[in-house]
């Protein structure tokens, strides 16, 4: 089964932590691979190492050249779930799911923020994981989205 990467968190040197949406975080140091893939010791220049973003929710990038797949840091990663924040995880999880159901109907964080009265700045902070948005905030999003808000507690 495909896991979903919802954050990617760069840490020292060339290590890197993913947050996955089933609350799973995996640490990775991407020369780990560089025996294999001579490119990735590009990425030693902490100002390329900066440049990692998450590809969707199946990859991470830093140039054109240098990528690898999250399928790859789930399996191959060091399991660091216990040193992060549960809410930390929560927000992030959350604010993927928003971004997800946003773009799954064409629609622009602009036309969120007309939608629903929020600000287009908290809107993305809520879709970065960076904001803790009340339960209200949540329904506005939700109805903005047309959709329903279904609590699951596992």
């Amino acid at each position: 089964m495909m896991k979903e990467a919802v954050k990617l968190v760069l840490r020292e040197k060339t290590l890197f932590d993913v947050i996955f949406l089933d609350g799973t975080v995996k640490r990775y140091d991407i020369l780990s691979l560089a025996d294999e893939y001579p490119e990735l010791n590009q990425l030693k220049d902490r100002t390329i190492f900066e440049k990692g973003r998450l590809l969707g929710w199946s990859g991470v990038s830093w140039t054109d050249d240098i990528d690898i797949t999250v399928q790859t840091v789930y399996l191959d990663g060091k399991d660091v779930t216990s040193e992060y924040d549960y809410d930390e995880i929560c927000l992030a999880a959350l604010g993927y799911r928003i971004k997800d159901a946003r773009l799954g109907q064409y629609m622009s964080q602009e036309e969120l923020a007309k939608k629903t009265g929020i600000d287009q700045s908290d809107l993305s902070k809520i879709e970065k994981g960076l904001a803790n948005p009340s339960i209200k905030t949540i329904c506005r999003i939700a109805k903005g989205l047309g959709l329903k808000i279904e609590v699951l507690f596992k």
